[in-house]
């Protein structure tokens, strides 16, 4: 028999449902990854390591807004099958006035997410943290995959689009991206010789965010513990200041964090990516105040 998920930070949530601001939704879903396996383990490694955070993030209390955790998301069926239930899922949270946080399994699940985000606001903006560009057309014969899931959500939901962290992506993504103007980067090369920019976002960049982080765009040596550990990525402070960065001014929808495939000897990568999971929360919590 399968142990229950546990709830995220359990033994600190004593909030009701209808007033935790955060809803976080696991979805299981392992159906495209194209090399290291294990990511429908990602959401309850996350919520297991969640259980050793400290309430205080250093800078704020974002516990102090509410996390409620919901069921699962079922991950049988086809990927279309599990992206309408995972659509379905956020639009109930978002019709609450809630804040979506979808923990991943592959990166696939974003879509779904970002259809109930647009449906329920209009334009929005998608900053992605990830170590590709997963703007390929089709991938193994594919459109609803991993590596396909950004160029979805741009062709279909023409949302504009920020990737920070690239370092690995195909000619056509290339191609793909540079003839596009809704997408702008800050890849990981580039990172790395020059560093963070003061103004990382675009002007145009619509005041509505939702945020979607793939754990492989920090670099393996903060999280090892995903499908494909490329080299050179974000550092862990890196990855948190960018993150900040394109918030100031702008308001978080919604947010994910995918491609853990946990390691039971690497007990590091899952608290890492519930640590991020956390301090994505405290962010949020922040900016609402100086807003």
């Amino acid at each position: 028999m399968t142990t229950p998920l546990p709830d995220f930070l359990a033994s600190e949530c004593e909030m009701r449902e209808a007033d935790a601001l955060f809803h976080v939704l696991p979805a299981p879903m392992e159906q495209s990854v194209s090399y290291g396996a294990g990511t429908a383990h990602g959401p309850r490694a996350i919520l297991e390591a969640s259980q050793q955070l400290e309430a205080w993030d250093g800078l704020s209390m974002p516990l102090s807004l509410g996390i409620h955790t919901k069921m699962p998301v079922l991950c049988d069926g086809s990927a279309q099958e599990i992206v309408q239930r995972i659509e379905n899922a956020c639009t109930g949270i978002l019709s609450s006035g809630k804040i979506p946080v979808v923990l991943g399994g592959e990166h696939t699940v974003s879509l779904g997410a970002l259809r109930a985000v647009v449906k329920q606001y209009g334009r929005i903006g998608v900053v992605q943290i990830d170590a590709h560009a997963d703007l390929r057309d089709q991938f193994e014969g594919l459109k609803y995959s991993h590596a396909c899931v950004m160029r979805r959500s741009v062709e279909e939901l023409q949302t504009p689009l920020f990737q920070c962290g690239v370092r690995a992506l195909s000619q056509e993504e290339d191609r793909f991206r540079c003839s596009q103007e809704s997408i702008s980067y800050l890849d990981a090369r580039e990172l790395a010789a020059s560093g963070i920019p003061a103004e990382v976002l675009p002007p145009d960049f619509p005041e509505l965010v939702y945020l979607t982080v793939d754990v492989d765009g920090l670099d393996p040596s903060v999280i090892r513990a995903t499908g494909t550990p490329v080299p050179g990525g974000l550092s862990w402070y890196q990855c948190l200041t960018v993150l900040e960065k394109t918030m100031k001014g702008r308001r978080v929808v919604g947010f994910d964090v995918v491609e853990l495939a946990p390691d039971k000897a690497d007990h590091a990568s899952s608290f890492a990516a519930a640590q991020l999971v956390y301090n994505i929360m405290g962010m949020i919590q922040r900016n609402r105040s100086t807003m």
